[in-house]
């Protein structure tokens, strides 16, 4: 990757398109935004092989940032994401969640990337 600066920001060119990075949205995604993105669709890949895996395909995920902490006083630190998992699905087997959740954990890159950096909580609901 390379990234060009611009008036407002940076951008970079990939296979799928251009990609426009900015402090300000107005011009661009904030670095914070594709981070949280980043942490919440890396598990949310992980989860639904993990499912199908297990013999439970999700019809549909859908995963709601719940709380992105920052601390002012350190640069604006991420310190914690709380990613909520809507798994709607009939055959869901919801007491081997737990364990679900322990494998996406283990297996998503990005989360093990921030682990002992930002606290991330996972929580879920099931709907069959």
């Amino acid at each position: 990757m390379k990234f060009e600066m611009m008036e407002n920001g940076f951008e970079t060119e990939m296979d799928f398109g251009r990609l426009e990075i900015s402090g300000n949205e107005e011009y661009g995604f904030r670095p914070f935004q594709l981070l949280v993105s980043s942490l919440a669709v890396c598990s949310g890949g992980v989860l639904r092989n993990i499912l199908e895996k297990m013999r439970m395909p999700a019809d549909n995920i859908t995963i709601e940032v719940k709380e992105v902490t920052r601390n002012v006083e350190i640069a604006n630190r991420i310190e914690k994401i709380h990613l909520h998992f809507i798994i709607e699905g009939q055959d869901i087997d919801e007491t081997k969640m737990d364990k679900v959740f322990e494998l996406t954990l283990k297996n998503c890159a990005m989360a093990q990337s921030v682990i002992g950096s930002i606290e991330l909580v996972e929580t879920y609901e099931v709907r069959n």
